[in-house]
């Protein structure tokens, strides 16, 4: 019989053994619950880390800015258009209203079955925004914030992940949009006219530099400087 099992040999006794079966040796000290455990590195605030787990590494969550525009681009990504895929957060006081993408009204073929009717046409991107089956996404952020409860827009912020056509900037401005985030851009100089004309702030969005800690901003863009004339 292996000592340690021997009820008539005493704890310490048992211990003092040992065994090849039992792995002999001093018996591990009892631990008090929530004391750490024996060789566990603690942390600054006291508290050793779970057994087990990657030590904390540092962490910066993304901007505002950023956070929108990730968001952004994950709505783009349900658009069937042929050409480019768009996608609009409309924000206020950092919290969503609505979202769209560009593509074609409820119940109409997708450009994807039927194809693309400027390329058909051989319109050129910026140009007879008219000829278009679908919608830009801006045009459906808006429809979708007045169809879905009627969602004020009045000083709203809306984030795109291409600068808005002339099309989309009307609405915009008429539905009081105040401020416009955007990335890529888009061959329309009348659209960023109309915006400076009506005080919206127009930002371009830059993208998160590859190093820790370095969080995305988007900055106001600026006028060019005017010509000067000749003396």
């Amino acid at each position: 019989m292996c000592a340690a099992e021997d009820p008539q040999i005493s704890q310490p006794a048992r211990t003092a053994a040992g065994c090849s079966c039992c792995g002999g040796g001093e018996a591990p000290a009892a631990r008090a619950v929530g004391a750490p455990a024996v060789g566990a590195a603690a942390t600054e605030g006291g508290a050793a880390p779970v057994s087990g787990t990657a030590p904390f590494r540092h962490y910066e969550r993304p901007s505002w800015d950023s956070y929108f525009m990730q968001i952004a681009d994950a709505v783009a990504t349900r658009s069937t258009c042929l050409r480019r895929h768009i996608g609009a957060v409309l924000v206020a006081d950092k919290r969503i209203l609505a979202t769209g993408y560009n593509g074609v009204p409820a119940g109409i073929a997708h450009c994807t079955k039927v194809g693309c009717l400027r390329e058909q046409l051989g319109i050129p991107s910026g140009e007879r925004h008219e000829l278009c089956r679908g919608l830009h996404a801006e045009q459906n952020t808006l429809i979708q914030a007045a169809r879905h409860g009627g969602i004020a827009t009045d000083g709203a912020t809306v984030y795109c992940t291409a600068h808005p056509c002339v099309q989309c900037t009307k609405m915009l401005i008429n539905a009081g949009v105040k401020r416009i985030v955007y990335r890529d851009s888009y061959p329309d100089e009348l659209s960023s006219a109309l915006l400076d004309e009506a005080g919206v702030e127009l930002c371009h969005f830059e993208e998160d530099v590859p190093t820790a800690g370095v969080a995305a901003t988007a900055s106001p863009v600026q006028d060019p400087a005017p010509p000067k004339e000749p003396a």
